[in-house]
């Protein structure tokens, strides 16, 4: 991996996991030194995570972290869970023994990363454990848009459990009861409880902005202190 990779990499990665908060400066010649690189290498990496949304530049500020354009977030969110109840409802009669074993497990190490409140780890089993199943649909016309709207998720925000830490309890449960349901539940059943469960992220995600917004105004609306 070469300087400019690694610096994208690692920069990335620091946004996606939240520890770059969005309109966060980034600062270019801070980040060579800390690093250990020269400003190019940065430079060029900040302008490739402009090009997917990552970073944007400013006029006042130079590079800062992109913030979460939560309505495009939400459309695609809707559009994942309307694909995804249908995927899972087309995959529920291909899935073997071998693949709900697999789940279980999956879902029993996202157990574990919830307990060391790990987002990030919380998330990729979150993916794997949904690729497992849709890797079971027939339908590849509906898996391609899947997979298209997952990529543009990915250039949003990857995962939301990092803002929404007990999100993760309750999609834990909500795991459990959809291995349940494809295993001995109807076709209906899954397709209806899978677009459930990703729209719950969705309503969690609006709880919580709401709630932001409701403080800051309180916050701006109180008496000044003398």
């Amino acid at each position: 991996m070469n300087k400019q990779e690694r610096t994208y990499t690692i920069l990335r990665d620091r946004i996606n996991a939240g520890n770059l908060a969005p309109l966060e400066r980034l600062n270019i010649d801070a980040l060579a030194r800390e690093l250990g690189v020269s400003p190019i290498p940065v430079r060029e990496a900040l302008r490739r995570l402009e090009a997917e949304g990552w970073v944007r530049f400013t006029h006042n500020l130079g590079a800062v972290v992109s913030p979460v354009d939560s309505t495009s977030w939400e459309q695609a969110m809707v559009a994942l869970a309307i694909l995804e109840g249908a995927a899972s409802a087309e995959a529920q009669r291909n899935l073997r023994k071998s693949d709900l074993a697999r789940l279980r497990k999956i879902a029993v190490a996202m157990e574990e990363a919830a307990a060391r409140a790990d987002p990030l780890r919380f998330s990729k089993l979150n993916r794997s454990l949904h690729a497992t199943i849709i890797s079971r649909c027939p339908n590849t016309y509906l898996t391609d848009l899947l997979e298209q709207t997952n990529n543009r998720l990915d250039r949003l925000r990857s995962t939301m459990f990092v803002y929404l830490p007990h999100r993760s309890g309750e999609a834990l449960q909500e795991h459990i009861r959809l291995i349940e349901l494809l295993e001995t539940g109807t076709k209906d059943e899954v397709e209806s409880y899978a677009r459930w469960h990703k729209l719950r992220t969705v309503e969690a995600y609006r709880a919580n902005h709401q709630a932001n917004d409701k403080a800051v105004a309180m916050d701006t609306s109180a008496p000044a202190r003398t």
